[in-house]
């Protein structure tokens, strides 16, 4: 009987989110197995809320350089003990790892990532069928480890007991009756970013609907950008947050989220937030769509050059993203005005 796991993601930040609901069910289901979750510093928060028999190992890859440094690592990680290894990212700095906790003795098994699979919805496009999701294939790694489970997470922690405090003094106390909205328009690649011409007016027309819009990025760049969207009822909270788990509190008090397929819409996820995600170059039939979002708040066009990306990373072959920019402003409010309650 496995006692003592240990569980490897190291990005991307979307897919660290990810394993938070399945590594959460894990650990809630096996009560007296000690899980350890090697990922890299900044992504730590995201394990803020777990069950007391789950640990959390962040590290500076930059520390762990070239096969000497990978080597390193595996010493400070063999110390601790470990009976198995999940795999949950298959990169080539996991495969050393494999490769050398197997040399050891331990267990190890790995993530299937799909990859013929993935391949096949790129050829058949709107066509294809609906691959398994990452959590499925985060669970499937467990299972094949004998570990006999089913995902059941519903929130990273309750609201009602939960410290807001850091919260109300970055933007004030949420009153009954207000609606509060999030908008986070960016995304690591440009096929799965809105045209932000067209979600800046989108911000100010659900404000004027008596909507408190906020507005969630990161780096100068795009902290610059927001700024320049706020208004009386449209705030920017770039900067106001202290890093990734205060941005989760603060997500935990909307009443919606408008997200691109990004890690905002996982971490939006992770407290059971109505998530409107748009999507262009990359589809949800691919597995990425957020935990528990309904496909009813999807918003997408269909469209035969669609998905042209799993991760949204290749160039429009037509050299204008037509995949986004012909989706309308009314497609997305009239989702976000369904889920807040604005006729």
């Amino acid at each position: 009987m496995i006692r003592n796991l240990l569980a490897i993601r190291l990005s991307a930040m979307g897919d660290v989110a990810m394993t938070v609901p399945v590594i959460d069910s894990l650990a809630r289901r096996y009560p007296d197995l000690c899980v350890t979750v090697l990922t890299v510093n900044r992504l730590v928060p995201f394990f803020s809320w777990m069950p007391e028999n789950v640990k959390v190992k962040g590290i500076k890859l930059n520390d762990y350089k070239g096969i000497y440094g990978l080597e390193r690592l595996f010493s400070e990680l063999k110390a601790e003990k470990y009976d198995a290894v999940a795999d949950l990212h298959d990169v080539l700095r996991t495969k050393y790892l494999k490769w050398r906790f197997r040399m050891s003795g331990v267990p190890v098994k790995v993530i299937d990532k799909g990859r013929a699979s993935k391949k096949a919805l790129l050829r058949h496009g709107i066509t294809g069928t609906a691959l398994k999701s990452s959590f499925s294939r985060y669970a499937d790694v467990f299972r094949d480890l004998g570990l006999v489970f089913e995902p059941n997470f519903v929130r990273a922690f309750d609201n009602s007991v939960e410290d807001l405090s850091v919260v109300w003094k970055a933007v004030g106390e949420k009153k009954t009756g207000d609606k509060w909205v999030g908008i986070a328009p960016f995304a690591a690649h440009e096929g799965k970013v809105y045209p932000l011409d067209k979600m800046r007016t989108l911000a100010e027309c659900i404000a004027m609907a008596g909507c408190k819009v906020f507005l969630f990025g990161a780096g100068k760049k795009e902290s610059a950008l927001l700024k320049t969207w706020e208004t009386q009822n449209v705030m920017s909270v770039c900067g106001l947050m202290n890093g990734l788990k205060d941005e989760i509190l603060l997500m935990s008090q909307l009443d919606c989220m408008v997200a691109m397929d990004s890690a905002n819409m996982h971490m939006a996820s992770l407290v059971a937030v109505p998530v409107v995600s748009v999507w262009g170059a990359t589809h949800p039939k691919a597995g990425f769509l957020g935990w528990n979002q309904s496909a009813d708040n999807v918003v997408q066009l269909e469209m035969e050059c669609r998905p042209c990306s799993v991760y949204g990373n290749k160039p429009c072959r037509y050299g204008d993203y037509r995949c986004m920019r012909n989706i309308s402003n009314e497609q997305i409010i009239g989702r976000v005005f369904k889920i807040v309650g604005v006729e």
